[in-house]
């Protein structure tokens, strides 16, 4: 209970806090959704990418483990969700926000501080969880990007679009320098940073704003599968992974807690850029947030006693 209630106060509330402060200004001064979109897609998340990679401690003892077991459960993920929009014969722009909504999971602004409380006394649990987070921020602007692109009428824009892309290099710049060491001079860092700082604060807003018309009453019923998905079935396939890998202790427990994270932000906000069914993008995030702290909460308690 001590855990539920720590993760709604210190993690859940200030969330929910500036998402309700962007649908209030949303209906009162009616906001251009399409220049929040294009600030955030190619100024802020570029930024953010590259100041999260730079500044994390990739160094680990069990990174290849970690990597291996991500590539088995999200790719698990990919390949369900997809016969699951196969099967229930969606069109390929819903399917590819769907699909999206199930494999993307916020791992950064959500799960960083749970891992902080959860494994505050254990440096190699906030360890893999930052090795989570730069995974999915890779796979979102990857992987969820070409979902969302590919579903565009024009396909022959792919190729192009995902080069257009700057978060694609951010990530990549970031990884390089990371590699070699390279100093980033204090002039380009400072701003970096505010930058970076910026992000969470105008997603957030972003992300409210889509939300501020939203209709409780008519939530689709595919809503259902998704946030099941996202917060149910997400950890007993990752439960089933750790088992078959003979993961243990604070490993297994950090990456089956990172595993039950509620659906990315940056699915709503990828959504609206390429205007894939952003409501309903928006829809999951709300409610996968807002009932993550009861499922994560159950994962956590879980893992701690079976590992």
């Amino acid at each position: 209970m001590d855990i539920f209630i720590r993760i709604v106060i210190d993690v859940i509330l200030p969330l929910f806090l500036l998402i309700g402060a962007g649908a209030y200004l949303h209906r009162l001064f009616h906001f251009d959704m399409n220049t929040l979109s294009k600030m955030t897609t190619y100024f802020l998340l570029p930024a953010v990418g590259f100041v999260n990679v730079y500044k994390s401690d990739m160094k680990s003892e069990v990174l290849f483990h970690v990597l291996f077991f991500l590539v088995l459960q999200n790719g698990t993920l990919i390949a369900l969700s997809a016969a699951m929009a196969k099967w229930l014969k969606l069109d390929r722009s819903l399917g590819a926000t769907f699909q999206n909504t199930i494999v993307l999971n916020n791992s950064g602004n959500f799960g960083i501080p749970v891992s902080q409380l959860v494994f505050r006394h254990e440096p190699l649990g906030m360890s893999i969880q930052i090795v989570v987070t730069i995974f999915q921020n890779f796979l979102t602007n990857t992987y969820g990007v070409f979902q969302f692109i590919s579903a565009s009428e024009n396909r022959e824009k792919i190729t192009r679009d995902m080069l257009k892309n700057p978060i694609i290099y951010a990530l990549v710049l970031a990884v390089i320098w990371k590699l070699f060491d390279i100093a980033v001079p204090a002039f380009i860092w400072r701003p970096l940073e505010h930058v970076a700082d910026a992000f969470l604060t105008v997603a957030l807003v972003t992300l409210g704003a889509q939300l501020a018309y939203m209709d409780v009453k008519r939530i689709p019923r595919l809503m259902f599968i998704t946030i099941c998905s996202r917060l149910i079935l997400s950890p007993f396939i990752a439960f089933l992974i750790i088992l078959l890998l003979h993961m243990e202790g604070i490993t297994a427990q950090a990456l089956l807690i990172a595993s039950a994270y509620p659906c990315s932000r940056n699915t709503a906000l990828y959504a609206l850029e390429y205007n894939h069914h952003p409501a309903y993008a928006a829809q999951a995030v709300f409610l996968s947030t807002l009932l993550s702290p009861l499922t994560v909460a159950s994962v956590i308690g879980f893992a701690h006693l079976y590992f």
